[in-house]
Protein backbone atom coordinates (compact mmCIF):
# COMPACT_ATOMS: atom_id res chain seq x y z
CA UNK A 1 0.00 0.00 0.00
CA UNK A 2 1.11 3.74 -0.67
CA UNK A 3 0.65 4.81 3.36
CA UNK A 4 3.27 1.68 3.63
CA UNK A 5 5.61 2.41 1.26
CA UNK A 6 5.71 6.41 2.22
CA UNK A 7 6.24 5.51 5.93
CA UNK A 8 9.05 3.36 5.64
CA UNK A 9 10.72 5.47 3.30
CA UNK A 10 10.19 8.57 6.18
CA UNK A 11 10.62 6.47 9.01
CA UNK A 12 14.58 4.99 7.37
CA UNK A 13 14.68 8.78 5.68
CA UNK A 14 15.31 6.95 2.46
CA UNK A 15 12.21 9.95 1.38
CA UNK A 16 13.02 12.94 -1.00
CA UNK A 17 11.70 15.95 0.37
CA UNK A 18 10.83 18.81 -2.16
CA UNK A 19 9.58 22.03 -0.86
CA UNK A 20 7.88 24.81 -3.37
CA UNK A 21 8.55 28.12 -2.55
CA UNK A 22 12.00 29.00 -0.51
CA UNK A 23 11.14 32.36 1.22
CA UNK A 24 10.00 32.72 5.15
CA UNK A 25 8.63 29.59 5.53
CA UNK A 26 9.71 27.16 2.79
CA UNK A 27 13.36 28.15 3.59
CA UNK A 28 13.57 27.05 7.10
CA UNK A 29 11.41 24.66 6.88
CA UNK A 30 13.70 22.74 4.27
CA UNK A 31 16.85 23.29 6.18
CA UNK A 32 15.38 21.52 8.74
CA UNK A 33 14.76 17.84 7.26
CA UNK A 34 18.62 18.38 5.24
CA UNK A 35 19.66 18.81 8.89
CA UNK A 36 17.73 15.85 10.04
CA UNK A 37 19.81 13.70 6.86
CA UNK A 38 16.82 13.66 3.95
CA UNK A 39 17.43 14.41 0.88
CA UNK A 40 15.62 17.60 0.16
CA UNK A 41 14.94 20.00 -3.12
CA UNK A 42 14.19 23.50 -3.00
CA UNK A 43 12.15 24.65 -6.24
CA UNK A 44 11.96 28.51 -7.10
CA UNK A 45 11.09 30.54 -9.69
CA UNK A 46 13.30 32.64 -8.95
CA UNK A 47 16.70 32.00 -10.09
CA UNK A 48 18.36 34.50 -8.08
CA UNK A 49 17.25 33.04 -4.87
CA UNK A 50 18.41 29.33 -5.82
CA UNK A 51 22.07 30.58 -6.38
CA UNK A 52 21.76 31.56 -3.10
CA UNK A 53 20.83 28.83 -1.66
CA UNK A 54 22.79 26.58 -3.52
CA UNK A 55 25.80 29.14 -2.43
CA UNK A 56 25.18 28.95 0.74
CA UNK A 57 24.23 32.50 1.61
CA UNK A 58 20.90 33.04 3.61
CA UNK A 59 18.09 36.00 2.55
CA UNK A 60 16.21 35.70 5.90
CA UNK A 61 16.47 36.30 9.28
CA UNK A 62 15.16 32.88 10.47
CA UNK A 63 18.22 31.31 8.99
CA UNK A 64 21.80 32.25 9.36
CA UNK A 65 24.27 31.84 6.15
CA UNK A 66 26.05 29.68 8.47
CA UNK A 67 23.31 26.79 9.64
CA UNK A 68 22.21 26.95 5.21
CA UNK A 69 25.85 26.42 4.09
CA UNK A 70 25.97 23.37 6.68
CA UNK A 71 22.82 22.17 5.19
CA UNK A 72 23.67 22.66 1.45
CA UNK A 73 27.86 21.60 2.14
CA UNK A 74 25.99 18.25 4.19
CA UNK A 75 25.01 17.47 0.52
CA UNK A 76 21.80 16.73 1.54
CA UNK A 77 20.15 20.37 0.14
CA UNK A 78 19.86 21.77 -3.62
CA UNK A 79 17.62 24.49 -4.60
CA UNK A 80 16.70 24.48 -8.20
CA UNK A 81 14.10 26.11 -11.14
CA UNK A 82 13.68 23.04 -12.97
CA UNK A 83 9.74 21.97 -11.66
CA UNK A 84 10.62 18.47 -13.64
CA UNK A 85 12.36 17.45 -10.26
CA UNK A 86 9.70 17.40 -8.94
CA UNK A 87 9.23 13.59 -10.25
CA UNK A 88 11.95 12.86 -8.21
CA UNK A 89 10.26 13.49 -4.49
CA UNK A 90 8.59 11.42 -2.48
CA UNK A 91 7.08 14.16 -0.32
CA UNK A 92 5.53 18.00 -1.78
CA UNK A 93 5.12 20.54 0.32
CA UNK A 94 4.04 23.59 -1.57
CA UNK A 95 4.37 27.04 0.80
CA UNK A 96 3.66 30.33 -1.34
CA UNK A 97 2.01 33.12 -0.55
CA UNK A 98 -1.73 33.46 -0.56
CA UNK A 99 -1.91 37.34 -1.04
CA UNK A 100 -5.19 39.41 -1.53
CA UNK A 101 -6.51 40.73 -4.59
CA UNK A 102 -7.25 44.77 -4.70
CA UNK A 103 -10.93 43.21 -4.23
CA UNK A 104 -9.69 41.42 -1.01
CA UNK A 105 -10.67 38.37 -2.19
CA UNK A 106 -8.24 35.35 -1.85
CA UNK A 107 -5.56 35.64 -4.90
CA UNK A 108 -5.02 31.62 -5.40
CA UNK A 109 -3.31 31.91 -8.49
CA UNK A 110 0.20 30.84 -6.62
CA UNK A 111 -1.18 27.89 -5.17
CA UNK A 112 -2.74 27.31 -8.74
CA UNK A 113 0.18 27.56 -10.12
CA UNK A 114 2.17 25.23 -7.87
CA UNK A 115 -0.85 22.25 -8.17
CA UNK A 116 0.11 22.13 -11.90
CA UNK A 117 3.31 22.08 -11.92
CA UNK A 118 2.59 18.99 -9.41
CA UNK A 119 -0.08 18.02 -11.64
CA UNK A 120 2.53 18.01 -14.70
CA UNK A 121 5.22 15.80 -13.28
CA UNK A 122 3.33 14.06 -10.31
CA UNK A 123 4.11 9.77 -10.19
CA UNK A 124 2.61 7.33 -7.61
CA UNK A 125 3.49 7.54 -4.57
CA UNK A 126 3.70 11.03 -3.78
CA UNK A 127 2.69 12.92 -0.81
CA UNK A 128 1.35 16.57 -1.14
CA UNK A 129 1.12 18.93 1.52
CA UNK A 130 -0.01 22.58 1.27
CA UNK A 131 1.40 24.77 4.06
CA UNK A 132 0.27 27.54 2.26
CA UNK A 133 -2.75 29.65 4.59
CA UNK A 134 -5.76 29.39 2.80
CA UNK A 135 -9.55 29.33 3.32
CA UNK A 136 -11.19 25.95 4.67
CA UNK A 137 -11.93 23.88 1.70
CA UNK A 138 -8.68 24.78 -0.64
CA UNK A 139 -7.17 21.69 -0.23
CA UNK A 140 -9.86 18.94 -1.23
CA UNK A 141 -11.78 21.63 -3.50
CA UNK A 142 -8.74 22.58 -5.53
CA UNK A 143 -5.60 20.45 -5.06
CA UNK A 144 -7.44 17.05 -5.09
CA UNK A 145 -9.26 17.36 -8.45
CA UNK A 146 -6.27 18.45 -10.16
CA UNK A 147 -4.10 16.01 -9.37
CA UNK A 148 -6.90 13.31 -10.10
CA UNK A 149 -7.57 14.26 -13.24
CA UNK A 150 -4.38 12.56 -13.88
CA UNK A 151 -6.30 9.50 -13.13
CA UNK A 152 -4.71 8.77 -9.72
CA UNK A 153 -7.07 8.19 -6.54
CA UNK A 154 -6.39 9.31 -3.64
CA UNK A 155 -4.68 6.85 -1.12
CA UNK A 156 -4.10 4.45 -3.85
CA UNK A 157 -1.53 6.21 -5.87
CA UNK A 158 -1.13 9.68 -3.83
CA UNK A 159 -1.89 10.83 -0.33
CA UNK A 160 -2.74 14.60 0.43
CA UNK A 161 -2.70 16.91 3.68
CA UNK A 162 -2.81 20.70 4.79
CA UNK A 163 -0.59 21.56 7.26
CA UNK A 164 -0.57 25.54 8.62
CA UNK A 165 2.59 27.19 8.25
CA UNK A 166 3.35 29.21 11.77
CA UNK A 167 6.46 31.38 11.67
CA UNK A 168 7.19 34.55 13.65
CA UNK A 169 10.02 35.94 11.80
CA UNK A 170 12.95 37.40 13.96
CA UNK A 171 11.28 35.07 17.07
CA UNK A 172 14.61 33.78 18.49
CA UNK A 173 12.31 31.30 20.87
CA UNK A 174 9.88 29.85 18.43
CA UNK A 175 11.48 27.92 15.40
CA UNK A 176 10.46 25.63 12.86
CA UNK A 177 11.22 22.45 15.34
CA UNK A 178 9.78 23.53 18.59
CA UNK A 179 6.41 25.47 17.16
CA UNK A 180 3.46 22.81 17.48
CA UNK A 181 2.59 21.16 14.42
CA UNK A 182 -1.19 20.81 13.37
CA UNK A 183 -1.63 18.67 10.61
CA UNK A 184 -4.89 17.31 8.69
CA UNK A 185 -5.29 14.85 5.46
CA UNK A 186 -7.47 14.53 3.23
CA UNK A 187 -8.11 11.33 4.03
CA UNK A 188 -7.13 9.46 7.71
CA UNK A 189 -4.19 7.74 5.94
CA UNK A 190 -2.98 11.41 4.77
CA UNK A 191 -2.93 11.76 8.30
CA UNK A 192 -1.05 9.83 9.69
CA UNK A 193 1.61 9.96 7.53
CA UNK A 194 1.91 13.66 7.37
CA UNK A 195 2.06 13.49 10.73
CA UNK A 196 5.00 10.85 10.88
CA UNK A 197 6.80 13.17 8.25
CA UNK A 198 6.55 16.31 10.39
CA UNK A 199 7.72 14.26 14.11
CA UNK A 200 10.80 13.90 12.08
CA UNK A 201 11.33 17.74 12.43
CA UNK A 202 8.73 19.20 15.36
CA UNK A 203 8.95 18.49 18.53
CA UNK A 204 5.10 18.27 18.86
CA UNK A 205 2.36 17.08 15.76
CA UNK A 206 -1.12 17.89 16.59
CA UNK A 207 -3.30 15.78 14.00
CA UNK A 208 -6.66 16.74 13.27
CA UNK A 209 -9.34 15.12 11.58
CA UNK A 210 -9.76 16.66 8.46
CA UNK A 211 -7.33 19.33 5.70
CA UNK A 212 -10.43 21.53 6.86
CA UNK A 213 -10.29 21.52 10.42
CA UNK A 214 -6.45 22.27 10.05
CA UNK A 215 -7.23 25.25 7.32
CA UNK A 216 -9.16 26.56 9.65
CA UNK A 217 -7.57 26.35 12.95
CA UNK A 218 -4.42 28.68 11.02
CA UNK A 219 -7.18 31.20 9.84
CA UNK A 220 -9.07 31.26 13.68
CA UNK A 221 -5.22 31.60 15.25
CA UNK A 222 -4.53 34.85 13.28
CA UNK A 223 -8.34 36.89 13.12
CA UNK A 224 -7.99 36.05 16.94
CA UNK A 225 -5.30 38.33 17.26
CA UNK A 226 -6.61 40.71 14.40
CA UNK A 227 -9.92 41.06 16.44
CA UNK A 228 -7.61 41.47 20.24
CA UNK A 229 -5.34 43.84 18.15
CA UNK A 230 -8.42 46.12 16.48
CA UNK A 231 -9.99 46.01 19.88
CA UNK A 232 -6.62 47.64 21.27
CA UNK A 233 -6.31 50.14 18.68
CA UNK A 234 -9.86 51.13 19.81
CA UNK A 235 -8.89 51.44 23.05
CA UNK A 236 -5.83 53.51 22.30
CA UNK A 237 -8.22 55.89 21.06
CA UNK A 238 -10.29 56.31 23.55
CA UNK A 239 -7.68 56.62 26.25
CA UNK A 240 -6.34 59.87 24.06
CA UNK A 241 -9.83 61.23 23.71
CA UNK A 242 -9.93 60.77 27.64
CA UNK A 243 -6.30 61.99 28.54
CA UNK A 244 -5.41 58.68 29.80
CA UNK A 245 -1.85 56.64 28.90
CA UNK A 246 -3.43 53.61 27.06
CA UNK A 247 0.35 51.65 27.65
CA UNK A 248 -0.47 52.28 31.46
CA UNK A 249 -3.84 50.91 31.60
CA UNK A 250 -3.11 48.03 29.56
CA UNK A 251 0.30 47.37 31.63
CA UNK A 252 -2.21 47.61 34.54
CA UNK A 253 -5.03 45.01 33.28
CA UNK A 254 -1.84 42.60 32.04
CA UNK A 255 -1.26 41.91 35.67
CA UNK A 256 -4.61 39.85 36.29
CA UNK A 257 -3.25 36.33 36.92
CA UNK A 258 -6.36 35.32 34.75
CA UNK A 259 -9.18 35.84 32.23
CA UNK A 260 -6.76 38.57 30.68
CA UNK A 261 -4.33 38.34 27.84
CA UNK A 262 -2.55 41.57 26.91
CA UNK A 263 -2.49 42.99 23.28
CA UNK A 264 -0.99 46.11 22.18
CA UNK A 265 -1.98 48.92 19.87
CA UNK A 266 0.42 50.14 16.83
CA UNK A 267 0.00 52.15 13.94
CA UNK A 268 -1.70 49.34 12.17
CA UNK A 269 -1.15 45.49 11.39
CA UNK A 270 1.73 44.04 9.38
CA UNK A 271 2.80 40.85 8.26
CA UNK A 272 1.55 38.14 5.45
CA UNK A 273 -0.79 36.81 8.09
CA UNK A 274 -2.85 39.47 10.08
CA UNK A 275 -3.84 41.48 7.48
CA UNK A 276 -4.46 38.93 5.26
CA UNK A 277 -6.15 35.58 6.49
CA UNK A 278 -9.11 37.44 8.59
CA UNK A 279 -10.02 38.21 4.72
CA UNK A 280 -9.97 34.51 3.51
CA UNK A 281 -11.96 33.17 6.32
CA UNK A 282 -14.88 36.06 6.18
CA UNK A 283 -14.70 35.39 2.25
CA UNK A 284 -15.13 32.24 2.92
CA UNK A 285 -18.27 32.64 4.90
CA UNK A 286 -19.60 34.84 2.72
CA UNK A 287 -19.79 31.97 0.35
CA UNK A 288 -22.30 29.86 3.05
CA UNK A 289 -24.59 33.18 3.31
CA UNK A 290 -22.59 34.52 6.71
CA UNK A 291 -21.76 37.95 7.77
CA UNK A 292 -19.19 38.08 9.82
CA UNK A 293 -19.49 41.27 11.45
CA UNK A 294 -16.71 41.48 14.01
CA UNK A 295 -13.85 40.28 11.21
CA UNK A 296 -15.17 43.21 9.50
CA UNK A 297 -14.81 45.40 12.37
CA UNK A 298 -11.77 44.28 13.54
CA UNK A 299 -10.29 45.10 9.57
CA UNK A 300 -12.20 48.34 9.56
CA UNK A 301 -10.56 49.85 13.29
CA UNK A 302 -6.82 48.91 12.17
CA UNK A 303 -6.64 49.65 8.22
CA UNK A 304 -7.64 53.18 9.82
CA UNK A 305 -4.58 53.20 12.32
CA UNK A 306 -2.23 55.12 9.89
CA UNK A 307 -4.44 57.75 9.50
CA UNK A 308 -5.02 58.14 13.09
CA UNK A 309 -1.49 58.30 13.28
CA UNK A 310 -1.07 60.69 10.52
CA UNK A 311 -3.93 62.64 12.53
CA UNK A 312 -1.49 62.51 15.46
CA UNK A 313 1.21 64.03 13.67
CA UNK A 314 -0.83 66.98 12.32
CA UNK A 315 -2.01 67.68 15.89
CA UNK A 316 1.32 67.63 17.04
CA UNK A 317 3.05 69.89 14.49
CA UNK A 318 -0.13 71.96 14.77
CA UNK A 319 0.35 72.64 18.53
CA UNK A 320 4.15 73.76 17.36
CA UNK A 321 2.44 76.20 14.88
CA UNK A 322 3.32 74.18 12.09
CA UNK A 323 1.68 72.55 8.87
CA UNK A 324 2.92 69.25 7.88
CA UNK A 325 3.10 70.60 4.28
CA UNK A 326 6.76 72.08 4.21
CA UNK A 327 7.33 70.04 7.48
CA UNK A 328 10.52 67.44 7.51
CA UNK A 329 9.25 64.40 8.97
CA UNK A 330 11.95 61.61 10.30
CA UNK A 331 9.69 58.08 10.30
CA UNK A 332 11.71 55.25 12.63
CA UNK A 333 11.34 51.95 11.22
CA UNK A 334 9.60 50.63 8.27
CA UNK A 335 9.50 47.06 8.59
CA UNK A 336 6.29 45.54 9.55
CA UNK A 337 7.84 44.46 13.11
CA UNK A 338 10.86 45.01 15.09
CA UNK A 339 14.54 43.19 13.97
CA UNK A 340 13.23 42.29 11.19
CA UNK A 341 13.81 43.37 7.20
CA UNK A 342 10.03 42.18 5.95
CA UNK A 343 8.08 45.54 4.85
CA UNK A 344 5.11 42.90 3.66
CA UNK A 345 1.93 44.79 4.71
CA UNK A 346 3.95 47.31 6.94
CA UNK A 347 1.44 50.46 8.01
CA UNK A 348 4.69 52.91 8.11
CA UNK A 349 4.20 52.49 4.50
CA UNK A 350 0.78 54.11 4.01
CA UNK A 351 1.68 56.38 6.93
CA UNK A 352 4.52 57.41 4.95
CA UNK A 353 2.15 57.69 1.93
CA UNK A 354 -0.21 59.75 3.84
CA UNK A 355 2.45 62.30 5.34
CA UNK A 356 3.93 62.80 1.52
CA UNK A 357 0.04 63.41 0.36
CA UNK A 358 -0.19 66.16 2.47
CA UNK A 359 2.92 67.86 1.62
CA UNK A 360 5.57 66.69 4.34
CA UNK A 361 8.51 65.97 3.16
CA UNK A 362 9.39 62.49 4.82
CA UNK A 363 12.49 60.17 5.40
CA UNK A 364 13.20 57.39 7.05
CA UNK A 365 15.85 55.50 8.96
CA UNK A 366 15.63 51.80 9.22
CA UNK A 367 19.21 49.76 9.16
CA UNK A 368 17.38 46.84 7.96
CA UNK A 369 15.67 48.13 4.92
CA UNK A 370 18.30 49.89 2.58
CA UNK A 371 14.84 51.48 0.05
CA UNK A 372 11.23 51.69 0.24
CA UNK A 373 9.19 51.90 -3.19
CA UNK A 374 5.74 52.52 -3.19
CA UNK A 375 4.08 50.53 -5.97
CA UNK A 376 2.41 48.33 -3.48
CA UNK A 377 -1.15 47.27 -4.12
CA UNK A 378 -1.56 48.39 -0.36
CA UNK A 379 -0.23 51.73 -0.21
CA UNK A 380 -2.40 55.04 -1.80
CA UNK A 381 0.20 56.45 -3.49
CA UNK A 382 3.21 55.89 -6.19
CA UNK A 383 5.41 58.62 -4.73
CA UNK A 384 9.26 58.33 -5.83
CA UNK A 385 11.45 55.77 -3.54
CA UNK A 386 12.80 56.60 -0.50
CA UNK A 387 16.67 55.39 1.01
CA UNK A 388 17.85 54.64 4.02
CA UNK A 389 19.13 57.72 6.39
CA UNK A 390 21.96 57.07 8.38
CA UNK A 391 20.85 58.54 12.07
CA UNK A 392 22.68 61.47 12.67
CA UNK A 393 22.55 63.92 15.15
CA UNK A 394 21.54 66.50 12.64
CA UNK A 395 18.89 64.30 10.95
CA UNK A 396 17.09 63.95 14.38
CA UNK A 397 17.58 67.53 15.31
CA UNK A 398 16.82 69.31 12.07
CA UNK A 399 13.13 66.87 11.67
CA UNK A 400 10.12 68.90 12.86
CA UNK A 401 8.53 65.74 14.01
CA UNK A 402 9.78 61.83 14.61
CA UNK A 403 7.35 58.93 14.20
CA UNK A 404 8.26 55.22 15.84
CA UNK A 405 6.85 52.82 13.48
CA UNK A 406 8.96 50.19 14.65
CA UNK A 407 10.62 49.65 17.81
CA UNK A 408 14.12 48.12 16.52
CA UNK A 409 16.39 47.95 18.74
CA UNK A 410 19.28 49.17 16.99
CA UNK A 411 17.82 52.48 17.46
CA UNK A 412 19.39 54.62 20.46
CA UNK A 413 16.06 56.40 21.74
CA UNK A 414 17.88 57.92 24.25
CA UNK A 415 19.54 59.83 21.71
CA UNK A 416 16.27 60.63 19.93
CA UNK A 417 14.75 61.45 23.01
CA UNK A 418 17.59 63.82 23.80
CA UNK A 419 17.49 65.76 20.41
CA UNK A 420 13.88 65.30 18.93
CA UNK A 421 11.10 68.30 19.00
CA UNK A 422 8.39 66.39 19.01
CA UNK A 423 8.23 62.73 19.02
CA UNK A 424 4.86 60.50 17.94
CA UNK A 425 5.44 57.23 19.42
CA UNK A 426 3.63 54.70 18.18
CA UNK A 427 5.40 51.25 19.98
CA UNK A 428 5.40 52.46 23.53
CA UNK A 429 9.76 52.45 22.53
CA UNK A 430 10.15 55.82 24.82
CA UNK A 431 8.70 53.90 27.97
CA UNK A 432 8.31 56.53 31.05
CA UNK A 433 9.53 53.82 33.13
CA UNK A 434 12.63 53.63 31.33
CA UNK A 435 13.77 57.08 29.64
CA UNK A 436 14.25 60.55 30.23
CA UNK A 437 12.21 61.94 27.58
CA UNK A 438 11.82 65.69 29.09
CA UNK A 439 13.81 67.42 25.80
CA UNK A 440 11.23 65.97 23.64
CA UNK A 441 7.40 66.55 23.86
CA UNK A 442 6.21 63.03 23.48
CA UNK A 443 2.75 62.13 21.80
CA UNK A 444 2.19 58.78 22.52
CA UNK A 445 -0.53 56.02 21.03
Amino acid sequence: MIKDELQDSISDKTARIGVIGLGYVGLPLIVEFALKGFDSIGFEVDEAKAREVNDGRSYIVDVTSETLAKAVGSGKLIATTDFSRLAECDVIIICVPTPLRKTKDPDMSYILTAGGEIQKYMRRGQLVILESTTYPGTTDEVLQPMFEEKGFKLDEDFQLAFSPERVDPGNPQFQTHNIPKVVGGVSDASTETAALLYSQIVDQVYPVSSARVAEAAKLWENTFRAINIGMANEMAKLCNALGIDSWEVVGAAATKPFGFMPFYPGPGIGGHCIPLDPHYLSWKARQHGFDSKFISLAEQVNSGMPEYVSELVREALNDDKKAVNGSKILILGVAYKKDIDDMRESPALSIIDLLRANGADVVYHDSFVPEVTFDHAYTIGDGDPLQNQELTDELISSSDCAVICTEHTTVDYDRVCSLAKVVVDTRNALSKDTRDCSKARIVRL
